[in-house]
């Protein structure tokens, strides 16, 4: 079982990190197509984009660790009974709609549905979880206890499709739409493409850091937004479920480095990300330890319809910077 190793998690902010990405490395940003390759993996640039960013703001790296030791403490406090669960928590979504073409203009109905999927991928709920391994169930899978609303649609007509990871869709002096009061909503924006260093990628999420930041929220391409009309095999709405597990502390289950640490306790640990739809059990190697891997976790990069759990461990987390003290505590203000 994994344990919290909070100081190396710090110092790790100086080397470099792994590039989340799709399987077409060449993509050119200005090419406003998406070839059937670019659906070849899942990937999502939240991680880099976050230690760029705490590389260079010390400000930012200091938020960060104290998010990390009040995540580590509401974690021991809840072994120990001091601190209870108070109950679900709505948080109120803006989305914001890029569009240079009709089918990057996604539909009301079609967000809609995506907000319909991460209420039941976050609340348990979802129709898939009965394929959760027996062995995972004691890991508490299901309910996050976090709801979604959609209180507004924002849309704005661009000439541009291709956006990078530099936040621009997120300025209105660049062409995007600025953040509905991120410290109380949970703003979304959908562009029709996005690249991170070159390569085409689904989307991003800022971390709870970045609480209340003008760029704070998550990003994410059309073609990967929703079911209906969306790109397979990224078309169950689970881009969105994977950047909101960001946008709400969550790491990417292996840790984004090699038989590296998520900071929870239940979730296997093991040697990389796994794409595609594995066939269960799949067993890797740590530390000379053989384990079934979690690849069904909404923080693995599994298609979207091999992915269908969190774990309690992840619960927790979520939980810990949505309470009265936690970093997206204003998100209960709205």
């Amino acid at each position: 079982m994994k344990k919290l190793l909070f100081g190396a998690i710090v110092l790790s902010f100086m080397s470099a990190c792994n590039s989340d990405n799709i399987s077409n490395q060449n993509e050119n940003p200005a090419n406003d197509e998406i070839s059937s390759s670019d659906l070849a993996k899942r990937g999502c640039a939240s991680e880099e984009v976050r230690q760029e960013a705490l590389q260079g703001n010390a400000e930012l790296r200091q938020r960060f660790a104290t998010l990390e030791a009040n995540t580590e403490k509401f974690a021991n406090d809840l072994k120990v009974g001091k601190v209870l669960p108070d109950g679900s928590i709505e948080i109120p979504v803006v989305v914001n709609v890029l569009y240079k073409t009709a089918a990057e203009n996604v539909s009301d109905a079609r967000i809609a549905e995506q907000i319909s999927v991460l209420n039941a991928d976050f609340g348990g709920t979802n129709t898939d979880i009965n394929k959760i391994p027996s062995e995972f169930l004691p890991a508490g899978a299901g309910n996050t206890q976090v709801k979604f609303r959609l209180v507004n649609t924002v849309r704005k007509s661009t000439s541009k499709s291709s956006w990078a990871t530099n936040d621009d869709m997120k300025k209105a002096s660049k062409g995007g739409i600025d953040a509905t009061t991120p410290a109380n909503y949970l703003n979304i924006w959908i562009v029709g493409k996005m690249t991170s260093q070159g390569r085409t990628i689904l989307g991003y999420a800022t971390f709870p850091e970045s609480a209340g930041l003008w760029n704070d929220g998550v990003a994410i391409a059309a073609p990967y937004f929703g079911k209906t009309g969306a790109s397979a095999p990224f078309n169950l709405g689970r881009t969105a479920t994977h950047e909101v597990g960001h946008y709400l502390n969550l790491r990417h289950i292996w840790g984004d480095a090699n038989c590296g640490n998520d900071q929870v306790s239940d979730t296997p640990t093991q040697t990389t990300a796994n794409y595609g739809k594995p066939s269960y059990p799949l067993y890797n190697t740590c530390s000379g330890v053989q384990r079934s891997v979690m690849f069904m976790n909404y923080m693995d990069y599994v298609d979207d319809a091999a992915m269908f759990m969190f774990s309690a461990g992840q619960k927790t987390r979520v939980q810990s910077v949505l309470a009265s003290n936690g970093a997206r505590s204003g998100l209960r203000l709205y």
